[in-house]
């Protein structure tokens, strides 16, 4: 009897967000043998020890979830660390993987590759159409590398290195620092203490009105995995070889402060929500064409507010220890 050899599967960035909810995915699946590496046991910035990492484990496959990310906060606060430690990771893996014959890589990019003014909801043809936005264009411009160095190693020779861009993700692991982390887990946190509290009233960054997609994070590992499986005529037929990147989301928006009101009713705080004016809003609006990613024969399950219930739920469990 033939016992079938696992891939061994490399998740760069198994800790975080996005990369633990692909391990969830993948770790009680017979074909594969999950490789994961923690940053003090292999700095991904590393150019030598990324190469040597990759030259003796024999890797199959890479889910490149691996990144340094944050709120607008944080973008404005620290740029030089958001473009360098992002092309660091990207370049090195990729390289790497390459140079050691993987064939199979999925890149995770962000939504912000888009111009800040792009046409509503954004395809993937707006990519390098505009002026991003300016609170987070050294992170926007790290991940565009990302994916141009997909696009350049698949034509030069002949890799299968895909990218996925998805629109704004919450859940568990997320960073729930209350000055550095994206807009959910900062609101989910401010609600969260104002109800311990006893606080009559919770202030929002902005006006309100800007215009978010939200997708959970278990939906976005999903469409990743389903992503990194199609086979290549079926994923070949919906991209073109300039256009390799696929955005994954809802494809539904709501402003932020219908999104406050939600979290107010799934956290139970009861006070009023106010809104700092003098805090910058960000894009206008960003919302993903995701027809692309349902013509290959995915979509979300994971509704904002069920979503946000089972984040909640995760945060009461792990306050103790959480990021941030």
């Amino acid at each position: 009897m033939s016992v079938t050899k696992q891939k061994r599967v490399f998740v760069a960035g198994h800790r975080g967000m996005v990369g633990s909810a692909i391990v969830r995915q993948l770790e009680n699946r017979d074909d594969i043998e999950l490789v994961m590496r923690t940053s003090s046991e292999l700095d991904l910035t590393n150019q030598k020890a990324v190469g040597e990492f990759f030259a003796e484990q024999g890797i199959d496959e890479v889910y490149l979830a691996a990144a340094k990310v944050g709120g607008i906060h944080a973008n404005n606060t620290y740029p030089a660390e958001f473009i360098y430690q992002n092309l660091m990771i990207e370049s090195n893996i990729i390289h790497a993987a390459h140079v050691n014959g993987v064939q199979n890589l999925l890149f995770l990019g962000s939504s912000c590759i888009y111009p800040k003014l792009a046409e509503q909801p954004m395809t993937e043809s707006a990519l390098l159409t505009g002026l991003l936005e300016e609170t987070n264009e050294p992170y926007a411009i790290s991940k565009i590398a990302g994916i141009k160095l997909c696009e350049s190693y698949n034509r030069q020779y002949g890799r299968n290195y895909r990218s996925v861009m998805p629109t704004n993700l919450y859940g568990m692991n997320d960073n729930f620092h209350p000055a550095n982390s994206h807009v959910i887990p900062a609101i989910m946190r401010r609600f969260h203490e104002a109800k311990l509290n006893g606080d009559k009233e919770v202030v929002v960054w902005g006006t309100g009105t800007p215009m978010r997609e939200f997708l959970y994070v278990d939906d976005m590992a999903a469409a990743s995995v389903h992503v990194m499986e199609l086979d290549d005529e079926t994923y070949q037929v919906n991209t073109q070889p300039m256009l390799s990147h696929i955005n994954v989301g809802t494809g539904l928006d709501c402003t932020i402060r219908e999104m406050a009101e939600t979290m107010a009713k799934v956290v139970g705080f009861e006070g009023d929500i106010a809104f700092d004016t003098t805090k910058p809003d960000g894009t206008p609006r960003k919302l993903m064409d995701v027809s692309r990613l349902a013509d290959l024969g995915w979509q979300y399950q994971v509704s904002l507010e069920e979503g946000l219930s089972v984040t909640y739920q995760w945060f009461l469990e792990n306050q103790d220890s959480f990021r941030g």
